[in-house]
């Protein structure tokens, strides 16, 4: 009887803790989206997280870790609208929905005008960081690539079309319109840019 009180004591514990890291985590997100990954001091992590560093440590491992540990997070959160725009029924749709999904996001007034992913990357300089973000690209022009030749196997593009280079066009204008965003350009502005982009597509 003393057992099972001790581990519903110890459940009820854990609980808090759960959802205090993941706010945690949101928090640290905030301090990489706004500042880069080279940027973000320990200090401004452990001050925004509420924590100190030996905490942090215990529980995320270091700045690297912690990192990738939001990008996962972000990834499947603010970001998820790039892998949700390869489900559009049409290969049109795919690009339509992406560039729609991060200008939603840019224009977001909650969160920076930037995108997470493309400012560390912009930031990390030449360290070994680069491999992953250049694995990570690699990845996701993959799934483009690959939903762009299922595309042209369906008769929804020409059959002369490229599908690689189509999924490296919609990954280009991506982070241009994060570029742009992040130097000043309005809602308005981004919504131009990418129906200049779509006239571009191929019938």
């Amino acid at each position: 009887m003393g057992d099972m009180k001790r581990k519903k004591s110890i459940a009820m514990v854990g609980r808090p803790r759960a959802f205090e890291a993941e706010k945690a985590l949101d928090s640290a997100m905030q301090v990489f989206w706004r500042k880069g990954y080279i940027s973000a001091s320990l200090s401004d992590l452990t001050q925004a997280m509420g924590i100190n560093r030996p905490s942090l440590y215990a529980a995320f491992g270091n700045k690297e870790s912690l990192f990738f540990k939001v990008l996962d997070r972000y990834l499947k959160g603010p970001s998820s609208y790039l892998h949700e725009s390869l489900k559009a029924p049409t290969a049109r749709g795919v690009a339509e929905r992406m560039f729609h999904g991060v200008i939603n996001l840019l224009t977001d007034s909650k969160t920076p005008a930037t995108c997470l992913w493309v400012h560390s990357v912009l930031s990390c300089g030449d360290s070994h960081l680069r491999k992953e973000f250049t694995a990570q690209r690699a990845a996701s022009h993959a799934e483009f690539r690959k939903r762009f030749k299922r595309a042209i196997m369906e008769g929804d593009l020409p059959a002369d079309a490229d599908a690689a280079a189509l999924a490296h066009f919609v990954m280009t204008v991506n982070f241009g319109l994060t570029v742009q965003s992040s130097t000043g350009a309005t809602r308005k502005e981004l919504l131009q840019t990418m129906a200049a982009a779509l006239k571009a597509w191929p019938n």
